[in-house]
C-alpha cells in the first residue's frame, strides 16, 4: 500500500482510536473501536490510501490526473474507465434534477473569482466572457466516451470528497471489527453507534468563533455540509458566497450560510446540501420537499 503522506494514530477517550491524515485539502480522520493501535493504523491506512488515490486520479492540479488528460485532449473523443463514467453519470443526473444549477463545468469561473474575504468583485465583462464555456449539456457525453469542447473544463471537486468518504466506508465495512466513522473535512459516514451510544459531530456556526459549534448526535448514516463560512467576498454590506450560479456566473444570493443534510450515503447528503444552497432563499423549502433531516444555519 503506497502512502502519500503522514498518518497519526491516537487514543480518543477510553474506547476509541483516531487515525488522522490530510487529503483533498482537508483534515481527515477515521474513528474506530480497536483494541490495538496497530490494528487501527492498518485500517486507517486503508482509508487514507483510498482518499489519496481518488485525489490523485481526479485532481485538476495534477498533470497525470484523469481530469488533466481530458483537458489536454479537448475536441477528441476519449473513452474513460468505469469509475470515471459512473461519476460523470452522477454529475449529469445532478445537472438534470437541479435544472442546470449543479454543473461540473462551472469551475472555469475561478478565473474571475477569488474568495478571500476582501471586497474585490470581478468585472461583469470578465464573468460574462466565461459563460459560453459552462454547461454540462455542451459536453459530448455518451458513456463511456466524452468529448470536451474547446475552452471547457471539468471539476469534480463538488462530489469528489463525499465520494471518497463512501469509498473508504465501503472498504472499511469489509475489514473493521466494530463500528467506525469516516470523517473527511466534515463530510462523514458512520457504520453504527460507538460504545457510548452515538457519535458527537460538531457543525461550525457561521459568524462565530471557529470553535463555536452546533453538536449533533449520529448513530449511523452520513452527514454532509455545504456553506460559505470561510470563502466569501464582502462589498457594500452584501456578502458574496463562493457557491456560484452557473447560469449567471455570480454568487447565489440570500442562501443560508450553512446547510447540513443527513442521508444514507455521503454522496447523497453532499448532493442535497449543495442543491439546497443553490436554491438561495428557497433552501429550506427545497429540503422540506426532499423529506430529509437537515440543519440550516443563517
Amino acid at each position: 500500500m503506497a502512502l502519500l503522506g503522514p498518518i497519526g494514530v491516537e487514543p480518543r477517550g477510553t474506547d476509541l482510536v483516531a487515525v488522522c491524515f490530510n487529503a483533498m485539502a482537508s483534515p481527515c480522520e477515521v474513528l474506530l473501536r480497536a483494541s490495538h493501535l496497530s490494528v487501527a493504523r492498518e485500517l486507517g491506512e486503508c482509508a487514507a490510501a483510498e482518499a489519496w488515490r481518488i485525489e490523485e486520479k481526479y485532481s485538476r492540479y495534477r498533470a497525470d490526473s484523469v481530469i488533466s488528460h481530458l483537458h489536454a485532449h479537448r475536441g477528441v473523443p476519449i473513452e474513460v474507465d468505469e469509475e470515471t463514467a459512473s461519476l460523470l453519470d452522477f454529475a449529469q443526473r445532478c445537472h438534470r434534477i437541479s435544472d442546470g444549477m449543479f454543473d461540473i463545468t462551472s469551475g472555469v469561473l475561478r478565473r474571475a473569482w477569488t474568495f478571500d474575504g476582501s471586497d474585490q468583485l470581478p468585472k461583469p465583462d470578465a464573468v460574462a466572457a466565461l459563460l459560453p464555456y459552462i454547461g454540462f449539456e455542451k459536453l459530448r457525453w455518451q458513456s463511456p466516451t466524452i468529448e470536451l469542447p474547446a475552452g471547457m473544463e471539468l471539476d469534480l471537486g463538488g462530489i469528489g470528497k463525499e465520494y471518497a468518504v463512501d469509498r473508504a466506508y465501503e472498504l472499511l465495512s469489509k475489514k473493521a471489527p466494530g463500528p467506525f466513522l469516516v470523517n473527511f473535512g466534515g463530510d462523514l459516514r458512520a457504520s453504527g453507534p460507538p460504545p457510548n451510544g452515538f457519535w458527537q459531530v460538531g457543525i461550525e456556526k457561521p459568524g462565530h468563533e471557529r470553535d463555536a459549534c452546533m453538536i449533533l448526535h449520529l448513530e449511523h448514516g452520513a452527514l454532509a455540509t455545504s456553506g460559505d463560512s470561510r470563502r466569501f467576498l464582502l462589498r457594500d454590506g452584501v456578502r458574496y458566497g463562493h457557491v456560484l450560479n452557473p447560469k449567471t456566473g455570480w454568487p447565489v444570493l440570500h442562501a443560508p450560510r450553512s446547510v447540513t443534510v443527513a442521508a444514507s450515503s455521503c454522496t447523497e447528503a453532499g448532493m442535497l446540501s449543495t442543491l439546497a444552497i443553490l436554491q438561495g432563499a428557497k433552501a429550506r423549502e427545497f429540503l422540506n420537499e426532499q423529506a430529509v433531516r437537515h440543519w440550516v444555519l443563517e
